[in-house]
This record gives C-alpha cells, sequence and structure tokens, in this order.
C-alpha cells in the first residue's frame, strides 16, 4: 500500500467512526457500500441512549421491518464478532427488547450468549408465537459452547479422577510405569543401569461407581446472565459423565434444581428465570442438603456474592460444609465478560474461611474443575492467570 492510499484508506476509517460531522476534517466516503456502512452505524450510534425517542439525527425508529432490515445489512457489512457488539448496543442502546419477542426479529439476529441471555430474562412473557423461534437461538448459541467446551471438560475431568485414584499397591496391570520410575530414581544402580522400584505408583481400577459429587450453584439474578448459560452447558457435560454424581441449583430469592433436566442443557436454560433479587444463604442451605458425602463433595457457587438474604448465616453454613470436608469454591462469574462487579466485603470474608472467590472464564473452567476434584490448591491456581 502507497503512503498515498494507506492515507486514504485512515481517512476513510475515522470517517466511519466518527459519523458525518467528521466530513470537514477527513472527507466523504466515496462508495455506495460505505455509504451503507455509515447509515447502519448512524442509525445505532447517532442515537441518544434510551428507548430511541430521542434521536439526534438517525434511529433504527420502533417499526419492526425497520430493525429487520438493519439487522441484515449489519450482517451483510460487518464481521461477526462485530455484529454481535452491535446487537447488544441496540438492545441497550434503543430499547429493543420489546422487539425481541416477535419471531422475524429473532430469524434475523445473530446468536450469541448475550442474545441468550436477553432471551431467557423474557421467558415468562414470550408469547407462544415466539417460543419456537427462541428455542432454535438458544439451541444454537448452545450446541457451539458445547463443541467448544465438552471434549476438554471430560478430558480434563476424567484424568483428575484417575490421578486422584492412584494406589500404592497396584497389580501389574494398574502400574504407571512414568510415575513409579520418577518416584524411584533416588535408587538408581548405574552398575545394572536399571532402577529398584521399592514403592509402585498404580492407577485406581476403573469402576463404574461415584467417584465424587459436583454440586453447582448459580445465582441467576440479571447481571449474571452469561454464566448462567455456561454453567447450564456445563453442568449438562459433567452430568454425562458416569463418575460424577452432578446436581445444579438456580437461585435468586427462590431455589431450583434444575438436576433433573440436565440431560439437555436448553431444556435447563428454558427452566431459569433471570432477574430478581438474591438469596444465597437459602440456595447454600438447599445445596447443602444434596451433599451427602461431604469428604467427596465439591460445592461450586456461581455468584457477585452480592447478599439478599442472611450474611451471617450464609458464612457460618459455608465454615460448616468446610469443616464437613466439603471443597468449596465461589466464582465471581463464568464467562467471557471481563472484569465483573461483585461484592467485596464477601469475597474477602469466604476468603478469611479459606476459600477462593475469583472470576473464571469458560476455556479456564475444566482446568479449575481438574484441580479441585485432585483436592488441590485452588486458589493458588487462580492466581496463575
Amino acid at each position: 500500500m502507497t503512503t498515498e492510499s494507506g492515507d486514504t484508506e485512515r481517512l476513510r476509517r475515522w470517517r466511519l467512526a466518527l459519523g458525518e460531522a467528521a466530513e470537514d476534517s477527513t472527507g466523504s466516503l466515496s462508495s455506495a457500500d460505505d455509504s451503507a456502512m455509515d447509515a447502519a452505524l448512524a442509525a445505532l450510534y447517532d442515537t441518544a441512549p434510551g428507548d430511541g425517542t430521542a434521536p439526534r439525527t438517525a434511529g433504527l425508529g420502533a417499526s419492526a421491518p425497520r430493525v429487520a432490515r438493519w439487522l441484515g445489512d449489519i450482517r451483510t457489512y460487518f464481521p461477526t464478532s462485530v455484529v454481535q457488539v452491535m446487537q447488544r448496543d441496540a438492545v441497550d442502546r434503543l430499547g429493543l427488547t420489546r422487539l425481541l419477542l416477535e419471531p422475524e426479529m429473532l430469524e434475523a439476529v445473530e446468536p450469541d450468549v448475550h442474545l441468550v441471555g436477553t432471551l431467557l430474562s423474557l421467558n415468562r412473557v414470550m408469547p407462544e408465537t415466539t417460543k419456537a423461534t427462541a428455542r432454535t437461538v438458544v439451541e444454537k448459541v448452545v450446541r457451539e459452547i458445547e463443541a467448544r467446551i465438552a471434549q476438554h471438560t471430560r478430558a480434563a475431568v476424567t484424568g483428575a479422577l484417575d490421578r486422584s485414584s492412584r494406589t500404592s499397591n497396584p497389580k501389574l496391570r494398574d502400574i504407571d510405569w512414568d510415575r513409579t520410575i520418577r518416584a524411584n530414581l533416588a535408587h538408581y544402580l548405574p552398575e545394572h543401569r536399571t532402577v529398584v522400584p521399592e514403592k509402585l505408583v498404580g492407577y485406581g481400577r476403573r469402576s463404574q461407581a461415584v467417584k465424587r459429587d459436583v454440586v453447582l450453584a448459580v445465582d441467576q439474578s440479571g447481571s449474571m446472565a452469561s454464566s448462567v448459560v455456561y454453567a447450564s452447558v456445563f453442568a449438562a457435560v459433567l452430568a454425562s459423565m458416569r463418575a460424577l454424581r452432578t446436581s445444579l441449583v438456580v437461585f435468586d430469592t427462590a431455589v431450583v434444581d434444575l438436576t433433573d433436566k440436565l440431560a439437555d442443557p436448553v431444556d435447563v436454560l428454558f427452566g431459569t428465570q433471570l432477574g430478581g433479587g438474591t438469596d444465597i444463604n437459602r440456595a447454600i442451605a438447599y445445596s447443602r442438603s444434596l451433599i451427602t458425602r461431604p469428604a467427596d463433595s465439591l460445592f461450586v457457587l456461581i455468584s457477585d456474592l452480592y447478599e439478599g438474604g442472611i450474611r451471617a448465616e450464609m458464612l457460618s453454613r459455608i465454615r460448616e460444609m468446610l469443616a464437613a470436608g466439603v471443597q468449596v469454591v465461589a466464582l465471581l462469574a463464568l464467562s467471557d465478560d471481563g472484569a465483573p462487579s461483585f461484592d467485596r466485603d464477601n469475597a474477602a470474608a469466604l476468603a478469611e474461611l479459606g476459600v477462593p472467590a475469583f472470576a473464571c472464564t469458560p476455556d479456564r473452567f475444566p482446568e479449575l474443575l481438574a484441580v479441585a476434584l485432585e483436592r488441590g490448591d485452588v486458589g493458588r491456581w487462580s492466581q496463575s492467570f
């Protein structure tokens, strides 16, 4: 690219970013495609945030056909990642939530985790004519997440369970030769060029018995929407593994046990109701009732820790779980959304009890599970990224 053409491209990009008001400095757009892109951007970003009733120079208005055309335009001119951002901005800035209840609108959008969260928050008011289309949108996103995380999760969890069940008195066919050699390097005999295996390390015999119990308690307040989506898919993957007994509880001021729906994460998600208050104490009390083997149980609380219930009781119940031998982890978010907002006092209180509280991306969650199921130091692991 020559210097002149490079300068022209930079001016073009600045014109598209800044809008028509920048034309005196950047010059006008020269192609029909650029003009169409500019119109799509102006319809969204040259409009005052809110309900779309106070446009400065443009806007999508309240017309469903107009919005559907706009959605088609941005999918034509922008990559999928940008389209998803623009859709989220349109919902926030222009109040398009109501229009998402119309089937033709849902058919025009680019599905992503945030859109699923918005649809789930509308679940109870969604008309029957829209539910089938909404379910299709949710299912597409769920299957994409499953394809992304299922294999990694199964491999990480299976490996962790196998390692944690090693025995020091294995039969010949169960000996882990690599770890046995490493454990006996001090007994190497140079004259014989061999290691004397004074200590054998072996894999535990595989069985169909449940090795660990996992209870996921997920805050379904509105700010946790992405975490609910990811947690539901992870719970369904874990429930498919015979070596684990997995339970899924979602909560706001009430508690709903969705364990019986884990065969299909789409059913799980439509069993949630995003929004409302939060009673973490009640959720922990119910989750504790599901734990019958404390020493073999992992309890994962996914919440921003803003407690609307009784804080002292919440901390007391966590303390009791720890004393009984339950391994407890608190995730402030399970999403790719960046640094979450959370109750720092409650996070600090949990840390004093020895419960690590941190945010985790979906890609790192399988590794977290592996560390926890091996009874490793989850707090130290969380500081490594």
